[in-house]
This record gives structure tokens, sequence and C-alpha cells, in this order.
């Protein structure tokens, strides 16, 4: 079974960094696209970042230029450092990834890891 685990979320102080990761686990072929998404509270979930198997990333406005996402795909594991952290980041942060198991390749979510940003 395919599981994503996320750690590194908390509680920080406005203009703060965090790191926060994900690693897949279980038996699968290959990793395609890997993202973050968040969602605030009575707001929709929305992409953060994304990063294909090759290393391209692509980011929200609203985090471009403070974020950085990155993988080590020998350890199937995806990572987003935030920097310069705003109130408004505070969420529930996701981790995403498509992984070709058996015939095709299958949406993975993670449990989701709490980032609060205080001012």
């Amino acid at each position: 079974q395919v599981q994503l685990v996320e750690s590194g979320g908390g509680l920080v102080q406005a203009g703060g960094s965090l790191r926060l990761s994900c690693a897949a686990s279980g038996s699968f072929f290959s990793i395609n696209d890997m993202r973050w998404y968040r969602q605030a509270p009575g707001k929709q979930r929305e992409l953060v970042a994304d990063i294909t198997s090759g290393g391209g990333a692509t980011y929200a406005d609203s985090v471009k230029g403070r974020f950085t996402i990155s993988r080590d795909n020998a350890k199937n594991t995806v990572y987003l450092q935030m920097n310069s952290l705003k109130p408004e980041d505070t969420a529930v942060y996701y981790c995403n990834a498509q992984i070709w198991v058996l015939i095709r390749f299958t949406d993975y979510w993670g449990q989701g890891t709490q980032v609060t940003v205080s001012s």
C-alpha cells in the first residue's frame, strides 16, 4: 500500500522559516509530479508548488521568492522550504504525488500538517 507521510509543520513567528517533508513509501514503480497544497480555514484548497520528476518547479504567485520546492528521487521525498513566513500562510499543508502503481498513475495525498504563523 502506497502512503505519503508528512512532517515538519508547527508554530512560527512571522518572518520565520519552516521546512516540510513528505516521503512516499510502499510498492510502486515511479513518481511523476509531486506537489504541495494548502487549505486555510473557510477557504478552498490551493496549489502552492509543483515539481516534476526532472526537477522543474512552479509556484503560486503568493509564495514566489519565499518558498522553494525540491525533491530527492532516491528517497522518494519532496520538501517545501518556507522562508519569510506571513500570517496568511497559516493553513494545513498537504503533499500530493502522482505515483505509478500497477498499470497507471494514481494521485496520493498525505495526511496534512498544520503550519501556524503568528504575527
